[in-house]
């Protein structure tokens, strides 16, 4: 974009490996007075051109520091692209004066489909058995690899946070025929899932999935001794953040099979590249990407330019994070 500016225009920057059609979707949805500019990641010289006129910073995942900021003089508002703001550093906004939004609910049904796809992957084995097929093995596997094909049908599920995600994951659970826990920080109420302790939840289910911030009071919230209090053979399932489990304690909790398997999206440090738990036949790894659907795109677009305008007029924010 960039014809018509004038000088309530505003100036834009997503910093992110945008695909063709993200890159022309975030173009055909900007109006006239939103100039757009797309960085990726990896690309510091051009992040930094760009963001020495920003007045918004679209941020995702690379984190948004006080060197970031330092970089962009004119930035007033980061409008995070999904709902996690462990990556944005809130203090050094304030003391600059840059707003900060976020986007709760956009990207929650796509997170919600993900994380039963991952169950499911990690009950029925998808991942080895589609190796095994493509090799030629997939008619003689080991029996033993047999024997550990499981149904969400009649296990427990646990959900670790409700939010959103968690929420919607409710009904469609209940619906294959599971019985559903949580447990929350906050109360809520749940008519089709039963509010228990964090060490209940721990010992009666099969599969426990996170569905939490990460802060420092859920930071390694499952390690080695969460672990060893799980029933036997269960099933992690994380989708949320990285930091939130001990990768170090999870590795070995797979190969004793105190863990049967584990569904990851994310990871204590990203890009994750070389560790050991991709050395595992029982885990299930994505790269940050429960998040990114064309539906929540559209979604995350939408309210990203309204906040734009809400800024250019100088009306209140949606979602602002408040210290």
């Amino acid at each position: 974009m960039g014809n018509g500016l004038g000088a309530t225009s505003l100036r834009a920057v997503l910093h992110y490996r945008a695909s063709p059609q993200l890159a022309a979707g975030l173009r055909r949805a900007a109006p006239d007075w939103l100039e757009t500019a797309i960085v990726e990641e990896g690309d510091r010289v051009g992040l930094h051109a760009a963001l020495a006129e920003a007045e918004v910073l679209l941020h995702v995942l690379t984190p948004a520091n006080e060197a970031l900021l330092a970089a962009a003089p004119r930035l007033r508002l980061i409008q995070k692209i999904g709902v996690g703001i462990n990556t944005i550093d809130l203090v050094a906004a304030k003391a600059r004066g840059v707003r900060v939004a976020n986007m709760p609910g956009t990207n929650s049904q796509a997170v919600c489909e993900l994380t039963l796809a991952l169950m499911l992957a990690c009950l029925r084995q998808v991942v080895p058995f589609d190796r095994a097929t493509r090799g030629g093995t997939g008619w003689s596997l080991p029996l033993a690899a047999l024997d550990r094909q499981r149904e969400i049908h009649g296990k427990t599920v646990g959900l670790v946070g409700y939010g959103e995600v968690a929420r919607r994951l409710v009904p469609v659970l209940r619906a294959l025929g599971a019985t559903v826990v949580y447990n929350a920080r906050r109360d809520h109420q749940a008519e089709d899932a039963a509010l228990v302790s964090f060490d209940e939840l721990l010992q009666r289910s099969d599969i426990i999935s996170l569905h939490l911030p990460l802060i420092p009071a859920t930071e390694r919230l499952l390690g080695a001794a969460q672990m060893r209090a799980m029933k036997p053979g269960v099933v992690i399932i994380n989708t949320a953040r990285g930091g939130l489990i001990d990768q170090a304690a999870l590795t070995e909790a797979l190969r004793s099979g105190i863990v049967s398997a584990a569904g990851l999206d994310v990871f204590a440090d990203e890009p994750a590249t070389a560790l050991p738990l991709f050395e595992l036949p029982n885990v299930v790894v994505m790269p940050h990407l429960a998040w990114l659907t064309n539906e929540t795109l559209a979604r995350s677009f939408d309210l990203a330019i309204e906040n734009c305008r809400r800024l250019r007029e100088g009306g209140p924010l949606l979602n602002e994070i408040v210290l």
